[in-house]
């Protein structure tokens, strides 16, 4: 809670990632006769997943997607050196809010990069993490909920198709400059989150 409440440094940004997922579905039409209305099968088509990142810079109102086949360790990685090179090239530090899965963590860079740069990115990086049971604290998942809403309500039925939908709805948000109203500060996680304080008797 005390990173959101720290003040906007665009040398030490705040960047909050994770990622969701969402099943591509085609149609299934079925032929008929000239002059006849088109049908559309009940039986929808299965054509993989799509997963994506959200990335959001909560003070700054300033969000990027990147839409991948998987989510592993791998894409984890991947993400944070685009993170780190491109979207933050002049940052002294990033500050990253993630979760707890077991791919987000500096064990990824070493999966995919070679030992000195794994150690390049881990260093450009001050980790924080949200407690188990508490992803939600992660202003990213908001990100992701309002995504869902606004783009990814309707089927898509193709990775193109989709990340037409990402790309389009992020170039949007962003010319809105629309920032997260968070509320929640470490007085009310004393109280709300009380089971995950350790107690001393």
């Amino acid at each position: 809670m005390e990173v959101y409440q720290r003040p906007y440094d665009p040398l030490r940004p705040v960047v909050c990632v994770d990622e969701t997922n969402k099943q591509l579905i085609g149609e299934n039409r079925i032929p008929c006769e000239p002059g006849q209305p088109e049908k559309v099968d009940s039986v929808y088509v299965r054509n993989g997943v799509a997963d994506v990142f959200m990335i959001s810079q909560p003070l700054a109102g300033k969000r990027e997607t990147v839409v991948t086949e998987t989510r592993t360790a791998l894409d984890f990685a991947h993400v944070l050196r685009y993170i780190s090179d491109v979207l933050y090239p002049h940052a002294e530090k990033i500050v990253l809010v993630t979760d707890n899965l077991n791919t987000h963590s500096p064990a990824s860079f070493y999966k995919a990069f070679p030992p000195e740069e794994a150690r390049r990115l881990t260093e450009r990086l001050e980790w924080h993490f949200t407690p188990k049971h508490g992803s939600w604290l992660n202003m990213a998942e908001i990100e992701i909920g309002v995504m869902s809403r606004q783009a990814l309500a309707r089927p898509l039925p193709d990775m193109e198709s989709f990340k037409k939908q990402v790309r389009a709805w992020t170039i949007r948000r962003n010319a809105d400059a629309a920032k997260i109203n968070w509320q929640f500060t470490t007085k009310d996680a004393r109280i709300k989150l009380a089971r995950l304080y350790p107690s001393i008797l």
